[in-house]
């Protein structure tokens, strides 16, 4: 099957305490591809720290350039501490952050 080439694209960041899962949609949400510290060779307790977020997204983005993405709308949800690596690891980067949207849900009374 051969590969959508994009201009825009979602990444999606789930981000609990013991991992950090990096997902990668086109604009209407069809799943294009996704990393996680696991995929990267991080194991156990491991996952859930910044680094492993770190590596995971820049594997996720040498598989953007295949598709040719340019700018990335990115949505945020988790308290974990790969959160800011992600985000930190795509500011630093050649694609361009439209957007950043924080979808965490907060408890309220």
């Amino acid at each position: 099957m051969a590969k959508k080439l994009l201009d825009r694209a979602r990444v999606h960041v789930n981000s609990t305490y013991n991992n950090t899962i990096i997902t990668l949609t086109d604009v209407d949400g069809h799943v294009l591809a996704w990393a996680t510290p696991g995929l990267v060779g991080f194991k156990g307790s491991r996952k859930g720290t910044p680094f492993a977020a770190q590596l995971a997204t820049e594997r996720l983005m040498e598989r953007m350039k295949e598709y040719g993405i340019k700018s990335v709308v990115l949505t945020i949800n988790g308290t974990g501490s790969g959160r800011n690596s992600v985000l930190n690891a795509f500011k630093n980067s050649t694609f361009r952050v439209e957007e950043v949207r924080n979808v965490t849900p907060i408890a309220h009374s």
